[in-house]
C-alpha cells in the first residue's frame, strides 16, 4: 500500500542485492525470507492500509437507455491511524460530489496511469466516520458490458452485467480495488420496472412490481467480487441451497444442466468443510460474457457455452463452487499471488469430480491441464518470468497472468504435494488451512510459512522431495512435475491411430465417450491430416454443428489449420453467439496466421465485435485490428 511503498521497495532491492551476491551460480533467487506479512499491491491506488474501509452502502440507479450507472458509494471507515485523506480507486467516473460525515467537501482526482485509473483523493479529520461519493459510471467502464435486446439470448429487453475481476470493480464503484482489501456491503439498486437485479449477495428469486431491489452481504469481500446483473431473468430452484438463475428462454435448459449442482456442494463440504455463504446458485449470463465463469460470492456468473444439453461441461461449474473455499474464503492478497486463488480452486475441482465421476474420469481432467500447461510454457518459453508461480505483474495489467500457469502449475504443484505427504495428511492439511484463514488474505509466503509449520514440519524427506523453490520461483515445469493415469486416453490414442491408417470413422469404438475423450482425440490430430479425412469425421460425428463449445473450439482450430472450408458457416455462427475469450482469442489468433483467413477473420470480427465484453474487445483488438483499445 502507499504509505509503506518506499520502505519495503528498499529492504526488497537490498534483500535481492544481498542475495544475489551471496548464491551460487545456478541457484534460484527466491523471497520466502521476505515477511509474509509485509506485501505491497501495486495494482491499488488506495491508502486502505491506513485507512480501514469498513462497510460500503451502494444507492444507484441502473439507466438501461443511457448504459450508466449513477448513485451514491457511502464508506464506514475507521481511521485510527489519523490520516488526513482517504484515497480511493476509480476508473472513468465522473465524481459529482464527496461528503464526509454528511458535509460536504472538496476532493482532488490524480492524472491517470494506465491500467489503473485515477487516485480520488478525499479529505477527512481524525474522527471521520463516513464518506459519500456520488457519481455516475462512464462510457469506458471496463467492468460493464450493456447489452441491447438483439444480443440476449431471448432478444426482447435489454442487459446488464459486471466483471469486476481483476481491477475493474473501480470502473463502477469508487473503491478500494484490491484482493488483499475486505468489506461488507449492502445495496439498494434502482432498475426499469419488469426487470429483476441480482448482486453477489442475498437475492430475490422474484420481480418485484418497485423496480427497487435490496441487498446485503454480511461476510467481508473484496471489491473484484462486487457484482452486479440487470435483465429479464427469472429462477427455479435445485434444492433448499441451491438454484438457477436464466432469462426466461434459458431457464429449462439451464436447469437440466445443472441438476447436480446440490450434490457437488455437498461433496465439496465432505472434502473441505462447510460451505459458509449461505445459498450457492448460478446465473445463466447472455453469450458475451468473458470468461467461463466468475465466482461471485453466493452467485456465479456463468457463460452459457457450459449448457452442451448432456451436463458434459458442468466441470467448470465444481471450479467456481471450489472458489467458495480457494479465493472467496482465503483469497490471494495480491494478483501476484493469483496462484493461491486458481491453483488451489483447479485441484479442489478435480477432487470434486473425482467423487463424483471416479477416478479415471478425474485423470482426463489432470491430463488435459497438463496438456495446456505444456502448450503455455511453449507458448510463453521456458525460462520466461511469467511461468514462476509468484508472479511479477509490477506496471502491468494484472490479467497478463490470467493464464494457464497459476491455473495449471499451481494445482500440479498442489498434487505433486499431496502425492509426496499422502492423500490423508495433505487432505487434513487443506481443512486447517481453509479454517485458520477463513475471510483473510495471504501472500504466497505466507501460504509457504503455513505449509511449513503445519505439513512438512520436522520431516526433512519431505522437503527435499517437495522441491519448493524450483516451483514457486523458478520457471517452466519442473521435473517431479505429476502425470495422470492415462486409461481411458490411451484407448483414445488408439482409435485415433486406427482412423489415421485408413479404419472409417462409423468403426471406431468411440461409445459412452465424454466430451473429454472426444476433445482429446481432436487434439491429438496430426498437422498432416487431409481435407478428405476431416470430411469423414465431420460426416460421422457433426463437430462443426456439435453443441459442445469446447469441441467445437478444438474442430473449428483444426478446420483453420488445414483449410477445411466447410466448417466456416458454422464457425461464424460460433464466433457470432460465444463471447469466452478461451474461444475466440484462439480462433482468431488462428485465422490471423494464414493470409487466405486474414481477411475472414477481419470481416467476422467487426461484423460481431459488439457483442463482445469489453475486456475481450480489448485483446481481440490487439490481435485482429492491430490496435490497442485501452
Amino acid at each position: 500500500m502507499n504509505n509503506l511503498r518506499y520502505l519495503i521497495t528498499f529492504l526488497l532491492f537490498a534483500f535481492v542485492l544481498v542475495s544475489c551476491r551471496s548464491r551460487k551460480k545456478g541457484e534460484i533467487s527466491t523471497l520466502k525470507k521476505v515477511d509474509p506479512k509485509v506485501w505491497v499491491d501495486e495494482h491499488t491506488q488506495s491508502n486502505a492500509d491506513s485507512v480501514q474501509v469498513k462497510h460500503l452502502h451502494l444507492d444507484v440507479t441502473v439507466d438501461m437507455d443511457h448504459k450508466q450507472i449513477y448513485g451514491s458509494a457511502l464508506w464506514t471507515i475507521n481511521n485510527n491511524h489519523k490520516q488526513k485523506e482517504l484515497v480511493l480507486d476509480t476508473y472513468d467516473l465522473t465524481i459529482d460530489s464527496v461528503q464526509v460525515d454528511g458535509k460536504m467537501v472538496g476532493y482532488n482526482m490524480d492524472a491517470p496511469i494506465r491500467y489503473l485509473g485515477n487516485a480520488l483523493r478525499i479529505p477527512i479529520l481524525e474522527n471521520s466516520t463516513f464518506v459519500t461519493i456520488f457519481y455516475k459510471t462512464g462510457a469506458k467502464a471496463r467492468a460493464l458490458q450493456w447489452l441491447e435486446p438483439q444480443q440476449t439470448h431471448d432478444k426482447k429487453f435489454p442487459f446488464l452485467y459486471t466483471q469486476s475481476e481483476s481491477i475493474y470493480a473501480r470502473s463502477w464503484i469508487p473503491c478500494p480495488d484490491g484482493p488483499g482489501i475486505r468489506f461488507t456491503y449492502t445495496a439498494r439498486v434502482t432498475v426499469p420496472k419488469g426487470l429483476m437485479a441480482l448482486m453477489s449477495a442475498e437475492n430475490t428469486d422474484v420481480v418485484n412490481d418497485t423496480g427497487i431491489y435490496h441487498f446485503r452481504m454480511t461476510q467481508p469481500i473484496p471489491a473484484y467480487l462486487m457484482a452486479l446483473a440487470v435483465g429479464d431473468i427469472t429462477f427455479k430452484g435445485i434444492d433448499d441451497r441451491t438454484g438457477v438463475y436464466a432469462e426466461r428462454g434459458m431457464i429449462e435448459k439451464a436447469r437440466w444442466e445443472f441438476e447436480n449442482v446440490g450434490i457437488m456442494v455437498g461433496s465439496a463440504e465432505q472434502l473441505y468443510g462447510n460451505y459458509r455463504w449461505g445459498r450457492y446458485d448460478v446465473l445463466v449470463l447472455p453469450p458475451g460474457f468473458p470468461i467461463g465463469g466468475m465466482e461471485n460470492p453466493r452467485l456465479t456468473f456463468l457463460t452459457p457455452s457450459v449448457i452442451a444439453g448432456d451436463r458434459s461441461l458442468v466441470s467448470l461449474v465444481a471450479h467456481e463452487l471450489a472458489h467458495s473455499w480457494s479465493g472467496n474464503l482465503v483469497t490471494n492478497a495480491t494478483w501476484n499471488d493469483f496462484w493461491l486463488n486458481e491453483g488451489f480452486t483447479n485441484y479442489f475441482e478435480r477432487r470434486i469430480m473425482e467423487q463424483l465421476m471416479g477416478e479415471n474420469y478425474s485423470d482426463m481432467l489432470w491430463e488435459l491441464g497438463y496438456q495446456d500447461l505444456e502448450n503455455t510454457v511453449i507458448h510463453l518459453g521456458p525460462k520466461h518470468r511469467d511461468t514462476w508461480l509468484k508472479l511479477d505483474l509490477k506496471g502491468r495489467d494484472p490479467d497478463d497472468g490470467l493464464n494457464d500457469i497459476p491455473y495449471e502449475k499451481g494445482c500440479h504443484f498442489l498434487k505433486m504435494i499431496e502425492i509426496a505427504a499422502g492423500r490423508d495428511r495433505f487432505d487434513r492439511f487443506l481443512m486447517k488451512y481453509f479454517d485458520a484463514n477463513a475471510f483473510k488474505t495471504i501472500t504466497t509466503e505466507t501460504f509457504l510459512n503455513f505449509m511449513d509449520t503445519g505439513l512438512i514440519k520436522n520431516d526433512t524427506i519431505l522437503r527435499k522431495k517437495l522441491n519448493i523453490d524450483e516451483w514457486v520461483y523458478g520457471p517452466g515445469i519442473p521435473k517431479n512435475c505429476p502425470r495422470a493415469g492415462n486409461e481411458l486416453f490411451g484407448k483414445v490414442d488408439a482409435e485415433r491411430k486406427k482412423f489415421l491408417t485408413g479404419t472409417q470413422p462409423e468403426a471406431l469404438l468411440f461409445v459412452h465417450w465424454s466430451a473429454h475423450e472426444w476433445l482429446h482425440f481432436l487434439r491429438g490430430m496430426p498437422d498432416t491430416i487431409t481435407i478428405a479425412q476431416m470430411k469423414l469425421l465431420d460426416n460421422a460425428f457433426k463437430f462443426s454443428v456439435t453443441g459442445n463449445s469446447e469441441i467445437a473450439d478444438m474442430w473449428y482450430l483444426l478446420s483453420i489449420r488445414n483449410n477445411y472450408t466447410a466448417a466456416y458457416p458454422a464457425m461464424e455462427k460460433f464466433l457470432s453467439t460465444i463471447g469466452r475469450r478461451k474461444f475466440l482469442e484462439p480462433l482468431y489468433s488462428e485465422m490471423m496466421r494464414k493470409p487466405a483467413t486474414e481477411e475472414m477473420a477481419k470481416r467476422i470480427y467487426n461484423k460481431y465485435r459488439l457483442n463482445y465484453h469489453p475486456l475481450a474487445q480489448e485483446s481481440l483488438d490487439r490481435i485482429v485490428l492491430k490496435t490497442n483499445s485501452i
